[in-house]
């Protein structure tokens, strides 16, 4: 038996586009130009508090700076730019400063979790307990994950454990309310229950890969941990914790992470194609920067034999067929099936508006000059079957640890991820990519300072809230396991899950020591290994 006490910290929203939108008033209504994730919610979050109809509140999206979560709803800063925008009759443009971001949009939780995790002798778990505290700010519903950003979250996570015993405490204070943020739980979770996995291989002197393969129930990340610790020479790094020689010292470690994801039923997509055989497709879906005109455009045009190139993808604007909102690693999942049947009954228009049986590829062109004048308008809808639910990955990680500056250098992350059938692996191993820089900065870099009386954000921007830059990033090796039996899966959120967990594990495993708190700073790991009190060490 074991027993931890494992921290983790309030993470700020910090997209690189701050929260914002452009109004303007006609005499039809509403029209917004928002920086946001879901243009039917932001549509929503105005049509009532304006007492408008939704047909009279127009939104659009052409590209946007990234929203992690946190940019569903309009706002309270888009209501008041709506209503400055009504009472001075012209457009109005308001972008919130970093200082405002970090007080008002939302931000992840903190945890403080305190796990006692038992065993079999032959490494079996056989119990769990966990009590979790933790702090979503103002509002009800923190404790209980309400809106995707309490303090909750699943646990024993990925592990089947025999008996398990979980209580979450949410902890008001006069701050920011939390938000959804990029696999909303699972983070901490991964951190938590991953630290106190890795503890107690060490008691038991067990090989942490073997415990983790003797109880995590997923035939599917068995297997991504022994391609994962086969590339990248697990066997061959993993040593006694503490055991490396000299003042720098190298250590690795693993996690695993699961997500749910899916596809919405409440999809759909229009297409005109013309007699000049130009394709346009239209989707009230928006790309917050993980390819989704690039997949839209590369099913559509596989489907009708065509280029990508010669795909024109209209999105982000309310008056498009409605589409799902972006987030949850659901996007992709919601939009293939959708262009899947929309290309499929566009086909069948032509043939029967052209007679010509099979109007794909070389027979494109032809077929469409028969339409005459008019184009040819077809419409889709999600269909289901074509995309699956539940995906993960495993990640490994190598570090280096100044014991003399405290200083944690990431040499090195291994990344075996499965997501379904891949749409475009450019894109998908972008995302891994982006995650896993995410997840160092959890690690690594990203608290929330408060000061305690007045509550004012001490660390409130660029210069003072640290995240992962270019000189952090280590050798990113990415392994996508594509399994199309599954159909469409989403991998945004199960990217950025276990990398904090793998890199504080190996952090452990380098210095002999358990860092027990987020971000692992280097006055912590000087504290850690007695060299500073650990008085210093909260306060930096």
């Amino acid at each position: 038996v074991i027993e931890g006490f494992y921290t983790t910290p309030v993470q700020i929203h910090h997209p690189m586009e701050t929260h914002g939108n452009t109004v303007s008033w006609t005499d039809e209504g509403l029209t917004a130009w928002a920086s946001t994730q879901g243009i039917s919610s932001v549509q929503n979050s105005f049509a009532r508090p304006l007492g408008l109809e939704h047909s009279q509140v127009r939104v659009i999206t052409q590209y946007m700076g990234g929203g992690f979560g946190s940019k569903f709803s309009g706002g309270v800063h888009g209501l008041l730019a709506a209503r400055l925008s009504q009472a001075a009759k012209a457009p109005v443009r308001l972008m919130l400063t970093r200082f405002d971001q970090a007080l008002a949009v939302g931000n992840r939780p903190s945890t403080f979790q305190r796990i006692r995790l038992g065993a079999l002798a032959d490494g079996t778990l056989h119990a769990f307990d966990l009590e979790d505290y933790g702090t979503a700010g103002i509002g009800a519903g923190a404790a209980t994950g309400g809106g995707g950003g309490g303090v909750s979250f699943p646990a024993p996570y990925i592990y089947r454990v025999a008996n398990s015993r979980v209580s979450f405490t949410s902890v008001a204070v006069n701050a920011g309310s939390a938000c959804a943020f990029r696999a909303p739980g699972c983070p901490p979770a991964s951190f938590g229950v991953e630290s106190a996995m890795d503890d107690l291989a060490v008691k038991m002197k067990m090989d942490p890969v073997e415990l983790r393969l003797k109880n995590d129930p997923s035939e599917i990340r068995q297997r991504e941990y022994r391609i994962g610790a086969e590339k990248f020479g697990w066997k061959g790094k993993y040593q006694t914790p503490g055991s490396s020689p000299g003042i720098v010292k190298t250590g690795v470690g693993c996690a695993g992470a699961n997500w749910g994801g899916g596809g919405s039923r409440r999809t759909n997509a229009q297409a005109q194609i013309s007699p000049d055989g130009s394709v346009e497709i239209r989707m009230g879906v928006q790309d917050l920067g993980t390819g989704t005109r690039t997949v839209i455009a590369v099913i559509a045009a596989e489907l009708l034999g065509l280029r990508p190139d010669q795909i024109t993808v209209k999105i982000g604007d309310t008056r498009y067929p409605p589409g799902p909102g972006s987030g949850g690693s659901t996007t992709c999942a919601s939009i293939s099936p959708t262009v899947n049947d929309l290309c499929g009954n566009a086909l069948q228009q032509l043939q029967a508006q052209t007679g010509v049986a099979d109007a794909r590829g070389e027979n494109w062109f032809a077929a469409c000059k028969k339409l005459g004048v008019n184009p040819l308008i077809a419409h889709g809808n999600w269909i289901p079957g074509l995309s699956g639910k539940g995906t993960g990955g495993v990640q490994f990680a190598e570090v280096d640890v100044d014991t003399e500056t405290g200083l944690v250098t990431v040499k090195k992350i291994t990344a075996v991820h499965d997501c379904g059938l891949i749409i475009d692996k450019l894109t998908a191993e972008s995302q891994i990519n982006g995650g896993i820089i995410m997840g160092m900065g959890y690690a690594l870099y990203e608290e929330r300072v408060m000061d305690n009386l007045s509550g004012v954000v001490l660390n409130p921007n660029f210069e003072t809230y640290k995240l992962s830059g270019i000189a952090d990033i280590p050798e990113i090796d990415v392994t996508l396991i594509n399994m199309p039996e599954r159909g469409v899966i989403g991998i945004g959120e199960p990217a950025t899950i276990p990398t904090a967990a793998a890199i504080g594990n190996a952090v452990a495993n380098a210095i002999g020591a358990r860092v027990c708190s987020l971000p692992i700073t280097p006055a912590k790991v000087l504290a850690t290994l007695g060299k500073v009190p650990a008085s210093i060490a909260s306060q930096t």
